[in-house]
């Protein structure tokens, strides 16, 4: 039984220690025979990329030449190997934890890290290169960021070598400057005669002697456009059709998992159901078929099952969540704001992936769908006409979205709930079989207090997403919207949570809206949607299911409602 490596992304500890690893060499073949040996790859946090920066860190290092067939042999590269196994000096540039607070201090902190990763190199490759401790020295004393790069590109050149430079995080601080607000700091650091774009340029003049390959890895394409000029030589693969399932799990691989980490055969179906509906999903090109799960959620999740034998509490590591944090420093100003609450009312928008951002229009409309999609919190569902149709990928990515909505609602509107008293309605519709009491409490904290405000556009969708907001932290119930039967979609199906399997109620529910004009259709309304609910409840699935509640609500204007139990 292989250990679930969870938050490791050291290659070579996972292959010597036992650890589960999906095979993903066969890239490596993939991305050598590109026609750019600059390449550029960007996917959500927490996607694998630095454990696939580790692989290629390990295969191509000179140094693990002995070591390859312990670490490759019953891989697929090692079975394949490329002319270029071993043959590199390996320069990692780790562009995380810099220090934003103003730009001397993000340079200094550049510097520092540029020069850690080099004395990192001379360690490595201290048998290899002549005078280590004379150049360690050497390079200690500059202070200029180029100068320390041009140093150590004369040094390796004397030996003959080459270098295979790997840059993870390349966007991690401009991201935060970004988030920050600070236009004019970006600026000044990535355009013109920024300290960033020089050091781009000086790694392009280090590609006509010993820098002979570059991989660069980040969540978003922000930095790309305004580098271009002094760094026009990285062909952009992100979107490439052949490198679709490079990162992330695939359903095989997922199954393959299941049972390298000892899930009972009994076990494994309704796993992997669970696996499918909460981290699945995932598309990063438009032409490719098969739909990528988050690895590090699946690991996160698997983990919980195989040593406490049953699910984590929360659905989503917390580290995780902290990175989705920039999705409220994102939607400070009003039209992002109402982009995303519509996208989150429409489950998803018709839009272009814009795959260069220019920072001056990274406000523009198409420009911040495209970086949710990079953030991983949109995803390709299908072509539409000459543009895609991006949807929310999966319950998880919902849940951080629904639960945006109510921080902004605490925010915007003063809209604070006693949980309590909130919990105690909830556990009367699970528990008790009654629905009023929540829709009553929801009326009258949070859709009455709305109604009040004349920009709130009240419809259908709006009354669901707050009614499946506030239910989500409960974990009595997981929230489906538009679940598909063959009697149609039903607006809401509450069903129970497999971390409280106790729920003894389930719940479809039909949602109607009108205006108050139109008040006297209400009794037509409701046979209408009395037949919708018995149409859902007698198809495949939900037939068979115990304890399952109808309930049809109808809301007449912006602080009217009636509640139809079937």
């Amino acid at each position: 039984m292989k250990k679930i490596p969870y938050g490791m992304s050291n290659f070579r500890a996972m292959r010597e220690e036992g650890y589960l690893y999906v095979d993903k060499t066969m890239y490596i073949e993939k991305i050598e025979n590109l026609n750019s040996k600059y390449l550029f790859f960007i996917r959500p946090r927490r996607f694998g990329k630095s454990l696939f920066l580790s692989t290629l860190e390990n295969y191509y290092d000179i140094n693990n030449e002995k070591d390859f067939e312990k670490l490759f042999g019953d891989l697929y590269i090692g079975k394949n190997p490329t002319k270029l196994k071993n043959s590199y000096m390996i320069l990692k540039l780790n562009f995380s934890g810099l220090n934003t607070e103003n730009k001397d201090q993000l340079k200094e902190s550049f510097l520092l890290s540029v020069k850690n990763s080099i004395n990192a190199l001379l360690d490595r490759y201290e048998g290899i290169l002549e005078n280590t401790e004379e150049i360690r020295k050497k390079i200690d004393q500059i202070t200029d960021i180029n100068a320390v790069i041009m140093t150590i590109i004369n040094e390796v050149k004397k030996v003959g070598k080459k270098i295979y430079l790997i840059i993870d995080e390349y966007d991690h601080f401009a991201n935060d400057i970004i988030a920050m607000g600070e236009s004019e700091f970006y600026r000044e650091i990535v355009r013109a005669s920024g300290f960033v774009r020089d050091f781009y340029e000086t790694l392009k003049i280090g590609t006509e002697s010993v820098i002979d390959r570059i991989f660069i890895t980040g969540i978003s394409p922000i930095m790309l456009d305004d580098l271009t000029s002094g760094f026009n030589i990285a062909l952009n693969v992100t979107m490439d059709l052949s490198l679709n399932e490079m990162l992330g799990f695939t359903e095989e691989e997922v199954v393959k998992i299941l049972e390298e980490v000892g899930i009972e055969e009994k076990e494994k179906e309704k796993s992997l159901e669970e696996l499918k509906e909460l981290y699945d999903g995932y598309l990063f090109s438009a032409e490719a078929e098969k739909r990528i799960y988050n690895p590090d959620m699946v690991l996160y999740y698997l983990d919980s099952i195989v040593r406490y034998k049953k699910p984590p509490r929360n659905l989503i590591d917390d580290n995780v969540k902290t990175d989705y944090g920039r999705l409220n420093r994102l939607t400070m100003n009003e039209e992002n704001r109402a982009l995303l609450e519509r996208i989150i009312k429409e489950e998803g928008i018709v839009a272009e992936i814009v795959t260069k951002f220019s920072f001056d229009r990274m406000y523009d409309e198409e420009y911040f769908i495209s970086l949710l999609f990079y953030m991983g919190l949109l995803t390709i569902e299908r072509q539409e006409k000459t543009r895609l149709f991006l949807k929310i990928p999966n319950y998880v990515i919902k849940t951080i979205m629904w639960e945006y909505i109510e921080t902004n609602l605490k925010k915007e509107y003063k809209i604070n709930l006693d949980l309590n008293e909130l919990r105690k309605t909830i556990e009367e519709m699970a528990y008790e079989g009654r629905i009023k009491p929540y829709i009553e409490y929801i009326s009258q904290n949070v859709l009455k207090v709305l109604s009040n405000r004349d920009i709130i556009n009240f419809d259908e969708k709006y009354i669901k997403v707050i009614l499946i907001t506030y239910l989500v932290n409960s974990k009595a119930y997981r929230p489906i919207s538009e679940r598909e039967t063959e009697g149609g979609y039903i607006d809401i199906y509450l069903e129970r949570d497999i971390r409280i399997p106790d729920v003894k109620y389930e719940w479809l529910i039909e949602l109607k809206y009108i205006k108050k004009s139109e008040k006297d259709k209400v009794d037509k309304i409701k046979e209408e949607g009395i037949r919708q609910l018995k149409r859902y409840r007698e198809s495949r699935g939900l037939k068979e299911r115990k304890d399952v509640k109808e309930a049809l609500l109808i809301f007449i204007g912006k602080d009217e409602y009636q509640v139809i139990e079937v």
